[in-house]
């Protein structure tokens, strides 16, 4: 704010006090602004500027905090924009970044189609992906723990080195998908067919399998900590326990 200043001493007082002649001009122009600072500290109307100037500020700030929920549905807005214009293409084309800001901000991700999508690497731990369309996707190494894929399309996708512990898989199709060496433990597969899928290595710790829709032809070579009885059922269901020309290493 505006300080309180002193009315500088008179000039020949501090020409006085300098000794070097090639000094005396650079502390002319000093004395010169001391006294025009000075008679600008005892002008009110620049004080007034100065609380105007933080006033604004503060409106500035009410403003910014006001208007937080346009910007983010702009924000979801401009996230849904990439993955619908880039629909039915390879590529990412930037719906990695798109979906992981959306799920991030727990929107859910009800019926969206990535079809055919790059999305290796992708984070959706606890995502609602219901109804959605995930066929021939390559998410390989992706996180989707907890996550809700209810009557979901993942038919031929690569889902291998994935992390689907405790995902909801419910009336799923993952016909001919690849879950090689993936994550499945105490994921719900009630009513999800698995038909030419690849399960080889994977990790079937305390999966609920009771109610599986179909198995036929699901390779199950080597999988890890497979619940009681489940083998000897998928067996008897049209399972391959051992594929000699699998390709999961």
């Amino acid at each position: 704010m505006i300080i309180h200043r002193e009315p500088p001493e008179p000039w020949r007082i501090r020409r006085a006090g300098v000794r070097n002649a090639w000094w005396r001009p650079f502390c002319a122009l000093n004395w010169t602004c001391d006294w025009l600072a000075f008679v600008l500290s005892r002008w009110s109307f620049l004080a007034v500027l100065e609380y105007m100037g933080s006033f604004s500020i503060l409106i500035a700030v009410i403003f910014y905090f006001s208007e937080s929920g346009d910007r983010l549905k702009q924000k979801h807005y401009q996230a849904w924009q990439v993955i619908n214009t880039a629909q039915n293409k390879g590529g990412s084309g930037g719906r990695i970044e798109a979906l992981q800001e959306l799920d991030e901000d727990g929107v859910p991700l009800v019926g969206v189609d990535v079809s055919g999508a790059f999305l290796q690497g992708i984070r959706l731990p606890g995502a609602k992906i219901v109804r959605s369309n995930l066929t021939g996707v390559d998410a390989r190494n992706g996180d989707f723990q907890g996550a809700d894929f209810t009557a979901a399309d993942l038919a031929a996708g690569n889902f291998r080195q994935g992390n689907f512990s405790r995902a909801n898989l419910q009336d799923a199709d993952l016909s001919n998908a690849d879950f090689c060496r993936a994550n499945l433990g105490g994921a719900s597969l009630d009513g999800v067919t698995l038909d030419g899928a690849d399960l080889g290595h994977s990790d079937l710790r305390d999966i609920n399998w009771q109610k599986i829709k179909s198995v036929k032809g699901t390779t199950l070579e080597d999988v890890r900590n497979p619940p009681s009885g489940f083998l000897e059922w998928a067996s008897q269901h049209g399972a391959i326990l051992r594929a000699p020309d699998s390709d999961c290493p």
